[in-house]
């Protein structure tokens, strides 16, 4: 008998005041194994990973899905009135859902899809991570495009969005069917992102940012997918540098390995990939599976 994996919403109040609300999953009255939490991609809903986090749970896991502030059940009524930065959900969105999960002694895992990979850095409580997996994890670089998409990326994502913003005070890309809403300074931050990340903010808070990255000590697995036009290796690359305290490693996986003729950049959290990325996936959080080139077997498609 499979166990029932109950979903119960949460509320949590960051240090500057503002309300993350999300959802916790787990089997009730079976002691956890660890906590994960799931960092969504940019304006992508917590929900698009509900299916996974529910496989996660069912196996044990006590598993945390949120949105960001200005998404989804963090949406304040008026997007055009809130300053919110896309530093902002990891040094205070991320960072009060970290220590939420800390209240409990449990070893404490992420799963970080695109910019939810590399947003745990901005957090001054990441050096309690234990182990993070991040799928395209990287900060938009516009150079760092696959070579081939690059001028189209670069139009939608670093022209028209930024103008879109500053016409109407936010990024309105759920009408444009580009994802969900964003809030004017996530747009920005999006769009105008430098080669080196520090320097898209004040000199006088550079170190900061640097050292809390530095001080992850988390065992890191970045996925890398072979079809991914956003998040190249190069982009995943110049990310990962940035956890230079941590144990890390880089992992590309095909459509092949998978079984299928596409991924791309949010491919691996449907559930068509339960029985091969899904279930590696929860293998690495348990510390069951390696991460290396060798891989390949271990995620091919079941027969």
């Amino acid at each position: 008998m499979v166990a029932e994996v109950v979903q119960e919403g949460f509320e949590r109040t960051c240090e500057d005041g503002i309300r993350i609300r999300g959802d916790v999953w787990c089997i009730p009255g079976s002691p956890p194994i660890a906590t994960v939490l799931i960092n969504p991609a940019t304006g992508v809903l917590a929900r698009y990973y509900h299916r996974y986090a529910r496989f996660l749970a069912g196996a044990g896991l006590r598993v945390f899905t949120f949105d960001y502030r200005g998404i989804g059940q963090s949406r304040p009524a008026d997007l055009r009135r809130c300053g919110f930065r896309w530093r902002d959900w990891g040094e205070l969105d991320f960072d009060a859902i970290l220590r939420f999960a800390l209240e409990d002694t449990l070893p404490v895992h992420v799963i970080g899809h695109s910019i939810g990979g590399f947003l745990p850095g901005f957090s001054k409580h990441a050096h309690h991570i234990d182990r993070m997996l991040t799928v395209g994890a990287q900060y938009a670089y516009w150079r760092d495009y696959a070579a081939d998409h690059r001028a189209r990326l670069f139009w939608k994502w670093h022209v028209v969005m930024p103008l879109l913003a500053l016409t109407f005070g936010y990024f309105p890309g759920r009408r444009l069917g580009w994802l969900e809403d964003l809030p004017k300074g996530v747009a920005n931050e999006w769009s105008f992102r430098r080669e080196r990340m520090e320097l898209s903010y004040p000199p006088g808070e550079r170190s900061q940012i640097l050292a809390r990255f530095h001080a992850v000590r988390a065992t890191i697995c970045a996925i890398g997918v072979s079809d991914d036009d956003i998040a190249p290796q190069r982009a995943i690359e110049r990310a990962l540098g940035y956890y230079r305290g941590a144990g890390r490693q880089y992992l590309q996986i095909t459509p092949q390995q998978l079984g299928c003729d596409r991924i791309g950049h949010f491919g691996v959290f449907h559930d068509r990939f339960r029985d091969t990325f899904w279930e590696w996936s929860l293998e690495w959080l348990l510390d069951r599976a390696s991460a290396n080139s060798a891989i390949a077997p271990s995620i091919s498609k079941r027969s």
